[in-house]
C-alpha cells in the first residue's frame, strides 16, 4: 500500500467526520454520489481556506506592563 499524500489524508479525514468513510471503503471514490463527493470537497476547501487564513494572521503581541 502506498503512502497517502497530505491532500488525500485530509479527504479521508473529512469523509470520516461526515460519516462517509464506511461507504467510501466499500464503494471507493467513484462509487460516491455527486452530493457526497461535493460535501467532502466543500469541507476540504473550507478547511484549507481556514488553515491558510490562520497561517496568515500574525499572533498577537504579548503586552507588558511596567
Amino acid at each position: 500500500m502506498r503512502t497517502l499524500t497530505k491532500e488525500e489524508r485530509l479527504k479521508y479525514e473529512v469523509a470520516r467526520d461526515l460519516g462517509l468513510l464506511p461507504r467510501l471503503e466499500s464503494v471507493g471514490w467513484a462509487g460516491l454520489s455527486t452530493a457526497e463527493s461535493g460535501r467532502i470537497g466543500g469541507v476540504v476547501g473550507a478547511r484549507k481556506r481556514r488553515r491558510k487564513e490562520e497561517a496568515c494572521i500574525p499572533s498577537s503581541p504579548t503586552s507588558t506592563t511596567n
